[in-house]
């Protein structure tokens, strides 16, 4: 099959451990880890510290998100660290202007999306310490030190970095830390110019020396509740009483395989089985790729999932998640007749059988866009992601965790892992990872094809196509379809692979800085003697 597209990247393999990641410096202190005998869970730890870093407008440790376990022993864990609303919210907190789909949640004076009352209870930092504590191997000082390194002597802008401060420069000169650090001289940091983070670099010290508690209610978290005192709704003790919680994945089949995700409040692991049910009774592969026919049943089958998704979807201590209906392949062969996205993602296994995909946010670029003073820390506009209007399943209840897209996935064949993939997105994201799963089983591609390879998204109301799809808009639109072309779909995907002899391969896509870093080698044969 001639494909439509050319991959921008190359794949990397090794067979000591893998490390994707959407910058550099991520992949590096992911490497790190593993060079000095820590884990995939100490290697994705300290990737994602050092995100914070070096992509400051995706992810931080005042943000939320969900990591994808898979343990050496087979087991998979979920770590819920999303956040949540505040004990001091309440369901009619802002004022909607719009009923109409792309401006649906839009609320009066952009309350929900930036300033302090847009920014929800962090739970990122306490789920990264957790999960370090209990599954990785190393001292937490040391898997927070290439983060601090970083933010310490500095970085080098990219293109990707300066095109987010561009995007999102007049809200970033209203507040005078993001001003100063990002627009010095009113102007945008360059790419190739220096970026030093001195006030954040103490942070991580702190964060060093105490854990997760530097910010749930040590000093930093007192420096955050006094900058949202004045127009927001988390306070000390919500930091405080923040938690990260373990789940049980979501798992489903498809064509031989076990398709493994995270549950609700995530809609990824339930929605991604959803469609992959209603698309199983289609011969996609004779299909092609990039068909009408195939685009067609894709669009069909994810407008159908979000549908679902909008009538029953959330935190499952707030919401009844109908999670065995909504999975079940009886009721695909029912719902299916026959005819922002803003985060960060890292994919990292070792040697031993761990794997880790878990995908994080600060919510939307640059998060509320405003800066602790004194701290670094650029807190999250999670409070985006709910329902601004009362009474519904993604309304605002104080303690209610956000809903999210995050699909931090993995496929299993005969109980091994073949492949662990995500990326950022927002609401793109878990039907961008479904067609990468169709991609790599019914369309045979290889991972740096299906990371790389365009994708389509609905909601039902119109649809997106990226650039390469651009050539069957006209064959979309006489189907009855509103079709927009868009430069993305989702943001950069990461993956890894893997072979039946132990080889781990990594795949990082044209969308973001993806960077893959695969160790090989390994130490000496036991009782060798040097000579000299």
């Amino acid at each position: 099959m001639t494909l439509p597209f050319v991959c921008e990247k190359r794949p990397a393999s090794g067979s000591q451990g893998v490390v994707v990641t959407n910058a550099p410096m991520g992949t590096m202190a992911g490497s790190e880890m593993l060079a000095i005998g820590g884990n995939a869970v100490d290697a994705a730890v300290a990737a994602l510290l050092t995100l914070t870093v070096v992509e400051p407008m995706m992810v931080g440790i005042a943000g939320g998100g969900i990591a994808h376990l898979r343990l050496a022993d087979g087991r998979h864990v979920v770590f819920d660290a999303l956040s949540v609303a505040g004990q001091n919210a309440r369901p009619d907190m802002f004022t909607p202007v719009s009923d109409v789909p792309d401006r649906y949640m839009d609320t009066k004076g952009r309350r929900n999306t930036i300033g302090p009352s847009a920014v929800a209870v962090p739970g990122n930092l306490r789920g990264w310490y957790l999960m370090q504590r209990r599954y990785g191997r190393l001292p937490w000082a040391d898997v927070v030190e290439p983060a601090i390194r970083v933010a310490a002597r500095g970085f080098v802008v990219s293109p990707y970095l300066h095109g987010a401060i561009i995007e999102h420069g007049n809200d970033l000169r209203a507040d005078p830390e993001m001003a100063r650090m990002l627009l010095p001289d009113g102007a945008p940091l360059d790419p190739g110019s220096r970026l030093v983070m001195n006030d954040y670099a103490e942070s991580l010290r702190l964060i060093q020396a105490q854990g997760d508690a530097a910010l749930h209610g040590g000093d930093l978290g007192r420096a955050l509740a006094d900058r949202l005192a004045d127009d927001g709704h988390v306070t000390l003790a919500d930091l405080t009483a923040a938690s990260a919680i373990e789940r049980q994945a979501i798992t489903g089949t498809y064509r031989g395989h076990v398709i493994v995700g995270p549950p609700p409040p995530a809609s990824s692991g339930v929605h991604i089985v959803q469609m992959l049910n209603m698309l199983e009774p289609h011969d996609l592969r004779t299909m092609g790729f990039g068909s009408p026919e195939t685009m067609g049943l894709m669009a069909q089958a994810i407008a159908l999932a979000f549908e679902d998704r909008r009538a029953a979807s959330g935190d499952p201590d707030f919401v009844d998640v109908p999670v065995d209906r909504f999975t079940s392949k009886d009721y695909a062969r029912q719902r299916m007749p026959y005819e922002s996205r803003d985060t960060t993602h890292v994919t990292v296994a070792d040697a031993d059988g761990t794997i880790v995909s878990a995908t994080h946010t600060i919510n939307g670029l640059w998060g509320a866009c405003f800066m602790v003073p004194g701290t670094g820390i650029i807190p999250n506009n999670y409070m985006l992601n709910y329902d601004p209007r009362p009474g519904r399943a993604l309304s605002i209840v104080p303690g209610k965790r956000v809903p999210t897209s995050m699909a931090p996935m993995m496929v299993l064949r005969d109980g091994q892992p073949v492949y662990a993939l995500g990326l950022p997105g927002g609401l793109r994201i878990f039907p961008s990872a479904m067609q990468a799963i169709v991609n790599l089983i019914d369309h045979n591609m290889t991972l740096q094809q299906a990371v790389e390879a365009p994708r389509l998204w609905t909601e039902g109301h119109h649809l997106e196509l990226e650039p390469a799809y651009a050539f069957q808009a006209e064959a979309m639109r006489a189907r009855g379809h509103d079709v927009r072309l868009v430069k993305t779909i989702g943001g950069g995907m990461n993956a890894i692979g893997f072979a039946p002899d132990g080889t781990m391969t990594g795949a990082g896509c044209w969308r973001a800085d993806g960077t893959v870093m695969a160790q090989g080698g390994g130490l000496a044969r036991p009782g060798i003697r040097f000579v000299i």
